[in-house]
């Protein structure tokens, strides 16, 4: 059961933008990390708000930063009267920050804060700020080569396997299965939006069908809400959820998707979205037996390589059906993934691989 900020000691989670700049709530959440810490100003920075609003901002504290924290940090949460009904979202990732990232070892945003409180649904992150050092944000668009996405299924790697069946995540409200409400959320009609414009125009024929890919995903839905073993997922690893580090090492953000699921969900969907299909096709056998190696190396018993990629197909289908059902996202970016997802799921006849008896 997931703790209440009450019930963790800590300050409840700021309800306004202008509440979490205050010093006094800044002491007071940072404190839960750096004791004794006192901010003393603070200078907004660029706010980026759509759903959840990402707000860079500095501080300056009594006697300097503490050891460890930079005075340049980010929050995310969701503030604004549009963002305010979408908070739901933020609770995953708040406790995902708060209680099972020290599980993992993976390499992504430094976390200072993270709290959530489950009876309003109200959330705040912060983070260093990774953009004043230099860090580079991702989308369809960026070039991503296959050394690349070796290293992003490195960090998949290091979370599956430090989650793998955790005693320490097994019962968190907040990493309950979520994924039949994809399919409640939006379906076929907005996927018929998609499949008969030019924004679904690339994906193959032979996967082109609203009713189908909502019937196949729906039966995934409800296997791996169940299946075992089960680790913690990111829920939705395409390369847009991606950004490199100074040094063009790639990490992981925008944790609203997590949840405990198979781990194929993340390999299939990730390389099927973030390399170019000539790309994909080149070097998925190796990518794929990379990842498994790491699994390994983290201690976990590895599939099968036939077994593994039963399951890559079917994360694929997920990361397919995530992306015909999006609507509010630049054109060209939603067409890049279906076609790119698409073409994985015929190149490989992903559908059968939920439908087919095991």
């Amino acid at each position: 059961m997931d703790l209440t900020p009450t019930d963790r000691g800590g300050p409840p989670v700021p309800d306004t933008l202008d509440e979490a700049y205050t010093p006094a709530w800044l002491s007071a959440a940072l404190g839960t990390r750096f004791p004794g810490i006192e901010v003393t100003s603070v200078t907004p920075g660029p706010v980026i708000s759509r759903v959840a609003t990402n707000a860079r901002f500095h501080i300056e504290c009594a006697g300097g930063a503490p050891d460890g924290l930079s005075p340049d940090l980010c929050i995310k949460g969701y503030f604004t009267e549009y963002g305010k009904p979408y908070r739901h979202a933020g609770v995953p990732e708040a406790a995902f920050y708060r209680d099972v990232l020290g599980l993992t070892g993976m390499n992504t945003l430094r976390c200072v804060y993270a709290d959530c409180d489950t009876e309003t649904s109200d959330s705040a992150v912060i983070t260093e700020d990774v953009v004043a050092r230099g860090a580079e944000f991702l989308d369809a668009r960026s070039a991503y080569t296959p050394d690349q996405c070796a290293q992003s299924l490195g960090e998949l790697a290091a979370l599956h396997s430090g989650t793998w069946m955790a005693p320490q995540v097994a019962d968190l409200a907040s990493l309950a299965p979520r994924f039949q409400m994809y399919t409640q959320m939006r379906g076929v009609d907005e996927i018929k939006v998609n499949f008969d414009g030019p924004i679904g125009a690339g994906a193959p024929d032979e996967v082109r069908d609203s009713q189908q890919l909502y019937d196949v995903y729906s039966q995934l839905s409800r296997q791996v809400a169940t299946e075992s073993p089960w680790c913690v997922v990111h829920g939705d690893s395409h390369i847009g959820n991606v950004f490199l580090h100074a040094d063009g090492h790639p990490s992981f953000v925008d944790w609203q998707l997590v949840q405990r699921g198979p781990w194929y969900l993340d390999v299939g969907y990730h390389l099927s979205s973030c390399l170019t299909i000539e790309d994909r096709r080149a070097h998925e056998r190796d990518l794929v037996a990379h990842y498994l190696e790491q699994l390994a190396a983290g201690g976990v018993e590895a599939p099968s390589t036939d077994e593994a990629w039963r399951g890559i197909r079917r994360g694929m289908v997920h990361g397919f059906y995530l992306w015909a059902i999006t609507l509010k996202v630049d054109p060209e970016i939603t067409s890049r993934l279906i076609e790119r997802l698409g073409t994985a799921c015929a190149d490989h006849d992903a559908y059968d691989a939920i439908t087919e008896e095991t």
